[in-house]
């Protein structure tokens, strides 16, 4: 099973949703980076279960806890820092009568097809609760790559068939949706409670963007900043395509409409989402994350037993009606964990440069 992520910045992510813990090693972080438990917190708390009715009920505090890699003056040392998020308020029991059916949508039967394994408590590994653990390497990286000044953004632009028509992304954070149109997060709410009400779940959209970083960032062929980004997003379990600037659209028009015009800095429009030949362009990154629905609903849905026998099932239990608010700061992180992993490798690119320069 594949639980690191990365390069220069490694991101060895563990735990299982109804375990004791989770928690992040992150390897590869320079010495002498201030890591303040209060920027985990701002991060980890943006993300945190149980704040509205378009969340998960979960109740969990989601406190980060440094382990190792931190001098007594709270500077990363360059060992290994090791971060633990406590579970404090699973209920396995809710998954008892479901540990002989697989839940449809969910990774259960892969698993069990895979690993052998039956359904687990929540999900285990595959569960959304890993990424509280990606989060936490985020607000790592957010400190390391802020000094260049680069930040990270996400937002919801779509809940079903609501669509952001403006984007307004302070309104968008403190919109219990995270929705960026305030004309219409009314709407966006609506959307989701009568899903809620039919005991169901709605999809949604999330658009990230990155300022700041810089042009050159990326490589020309298989590591392409686009390939490594889209990858990251991806790997988030609800995540089921991503487009890069007007990526979709862009394949309903012609040449003429879609290049960029280039000036004496670079592209002057930024249809092409900040990243040209796999490599940056300087201007902001922009990607969207088209989600899913939560695969856990209450109406009763076909299924098998362990054993294959044709069973049906309905999930209750604490579940997001929608995930966009919670997963746009897992976007975000995701997003910054890769660039500080090509920030990381930019330098160490720098500096054989500049070695073999003078020793030339």
């Amino acid at each position: 099973m594949s639980n690191v992520f990365g390069h220069n910045f490694r991101i060895m992510t563990f735990g299982e949703s109804h375990g004791p813990a989770l928690g992040v090693v992150i390897d590869g972080l320079p010495a002498g980076l201030k890591v303040p438990l209060s920027a985990l917190q701002k991060d980890l708390n943006r993300r945190r279960p149980g704040q509205s009715l378009y969340t998960s009920p979960r109740r969990e505090p989601d406190q980060a806890e440094i382990l190792s890699g931190l001098t007594a003056e709270g500077r990363t040392n360059g060992a290994p820092l090791a971060i633990l998020i406590r579970n404090e308020n699973a209920q396995s029991q809710d998954y008892d009568r479901l540990s002989r059916k697989f839940r449809p949508g969910h990774a259960d039967w892969t698993y069990f097809r895979k690993y052998g394994l039956p359904p687990q408590p929540g999900g285990g590994r595959s569960s959304g609760r890993e990424t509280v653990a990606r989060v936490a390497a985020g607000a790592v990286a957010r400190l390391l790559l802020s000094p260049l000044g680069l930040s990270a953004t996400a937002y919801t632009v779509a809940v079903g068939g609501v669509r952001a028509a403006a984007v307004d992304p302070d309104f968008a954070e403190h919109d219990p949706l995270r929705f960026a149109d305030r004309d219409l997060a009314g709407l966006a709410r609506q959307e989701v409670e009568t899903a809620l009400r039919a005991g169901d779940s709605v999809g949604s959209v999330v658009e990230v963007v990155v300022t700041g970083v810089p042009a050159g960032w990326g490589e020309p062929v298989f590591d392409k900043l686009e390939a490594r980004l889209g990858g990251a997003f991806l790997s988030i379990g609800a995540v089921r395509a991503v487009e890069f600037g007007e990526g979709i659209a862009l394949a309903a028009r012609r040449g003429s409409e879609a290049n960029d015009p280039l000036g004496p800095d670079g592209p002057l429009t930024n249809r092409h989402g900040g990243i040209q030949g796999g490599i940056s362009t300087g201007l902001p990154v922009v990607a969207r994350l088209y989600i899913r629905p939560t695969p856990s609903i209450s109406l009763e849905q076909r299924s098998v037993t362990l054993s294959g026998q044709p069973t049906t099932i309905t999930t209750h239990g604490r579940h997001d009606p929608c995930l966009a608010p919670r997963l746009a700061p897992v976007a975000e992180a995701m997003a910054l964990i890769s660039l500080a992993d090509f920030h990381l490798e930019q330098s160490r690119h720098y500096i054989a440069i500049n070695q073999s320069v003078e020793t030339d």
